[in-house]
């Protein structure tokens, strides 16, 4: 059975159903702790009567500095969405390191962005260092992912789209909120992995909801592609793509080749007007609310819930 881990202010903990272990470590860095794994076992197994888990949601979470690795369209829904047709060619792009936050933090919109949308995804958490050149199998996954997270891969649709600009468009501060666990992973618990279900709602209504099993380039074989030409170190973390159900949709396709025929300018003022009118798109005061889980339990990542505010 996976771990669950969490780290506040107050330190590591081992998280086990309503109540929290303390894990005797001096580990920093998320890397430091998956070094440590004797400490969290052994809180895994104490005796220890724990701390209130609702308590250490109050303390102010701590994030750690990490290589951000994400996947462009990897789910068959999102794809649908996006307007792609047939083969869609793996592809991958870096989300800054700070852009990490808390999975009770607020999502700080920057005052320029209009178009703020969300995006549910897997995040894999690196437990070995993969060179480049690594071919990963199946098999081979519990000898390089330590666990699992849960993230939103927060994007501003208006700077991504204008400026064909994915890091710009998705690395403002608190656009990956990450947690609230950190479920560390045995090898047995890798053959659930197509079982985990992403949902993702605001204001109480569902947006996505989709299993792993809508997943166009699965875990082992993205990390092969990707080793292809970037090294990943423990602690990095691979976004895994979201499913159907963003903000952001392709227009119809008779739409799509009218606005062909247009100038830059003229198409793009058309269709941020159209999607001026899409209410999906968040606002300030909206709640989102995350979890990714197996039907049975047996890999729970926690539930997030992040409002949107705007630059102060």
């Amino acid at each position: 059975m996976s771990t669950n881990v969490m780290r506040t202010t107050a330190g590591w903990w081992v998280v086990r159903d309503e109540r929290a272990v303390r894990i005797e470590t001096r580990a920093v860095t998320t890397a430091d702790l998956l070094a440590d794994r004797g400490a969290v076992r052994e809180a895994a197994t104490s005796a220890e009567r724990g701390t209130p888990v609702a308590d250490l949601v109050a303390l102010p979470p701590v994030t750690t500095p990490c290589r951000v690795v994400a996947q462009m369209v990897n789910y068959h829904s999102h794809a649908k969405d996006s307007g792609f047709t047939g083969n869609i060619p793996p592809t991958f792009f870096r989300k800054a390191s700070g852009s990490v936050s808390g999975p009770h933090e607020e999502i700080v919109r920057p005052s320029h962005v209009k178009f703020l949308d969300y995006e549910v995804e897997l995040g894999l958490v690196m437990g070995a260092p993969l060179p480049v050149g690594t071919v990963v199998e199946e098999r081979d996954l519990p000898r390089y992912v330590a666990g699992l997270v849960l993230t939103n891969d927060v994007s501003a649709r208006d700077v991504q789209l204008t400026k064909t600009q994915f890091y710009e468009s998705k690395s403002y501060p608190t656009f990956t909120p990450t947690g609230p666990y950190l479920a560390l992973l045995e090898p047995e618990d890798f053959a659930f992995l197509l079982n985990l279900r992403l949902r993702l709602s605001v204001n109480g209504a569902p947006r996505q909801d989709r299993t792993l099993a809508d997943m166009i380039v699965r875990p082992a074989q993205a990390l092969t592609l990707l080793a292809r030409f970037q090294t990943l170190d423990p602690g990095d973390l691979l976004l895994t793509g979201t499913p159907g159900g963003t903000a952001l949709k392709a227009p119809p396709k008779p739409v799509e080749k009218i606005a062909a025929l247009l100038p830059p300018a003229m198409k793009w003022k058309a269709f941020f007007n159209s999607q001026a009118k899409n209410p999906r798109y968040l606002r300030n005061g909206d709640l989102i609310t995350a979890t990714i889980a197996t039907p049975d339990g047996r890999i729970d990542l926690g539930d997030q819930r992040t409002s949107v505010t705007g630059t102060p």
